[in-house]
């Protein structure tokens, strides 16, 4: 991989992660970082130059995709995608 081809990458690799950590939502938050570094460690092996510029232009798809999601989660405020069972208080009767 040439040098400009790997600072490229490795610029929209740190760029997925930072849009990721955005995410309020825990689950949300912590499956992209997820898949994001396991889709680059599955291909950091790869040498061809059309294959790399074709997981490249994925990636930024998929940041565009990450950004919007994190923006409009932002904007409605919701801040676990999973809602949680509020527990339930019960009063004794006497």
């Amino acid at each position: 991989m040439a040098a400009s081809s790997r600072a490229q990458v490795l610029r929209l690799y740190r760029a997925l992660l930072r849009e990721s950590q955005r995410f309020s939502g825990y689950n949300y938050r912590t499956y992209a970082i997820r898949r994001i570094r396991d889709a680059f460690r599955e291909n950091k092996s790869i040498k061809d130059s059309e294959k790399i510029e074709e997981l490249v232009n994925k990636a930024k798809e998929n940041l565009e995709i990450i950004h919007r999601q994190s923006a409009v989660k932002l904007r409605e405020g919701d801040s676990d995608p999973l809602p949680h069972k509020k527990e339930e208080t019960r009063t004794e009767k006497g």
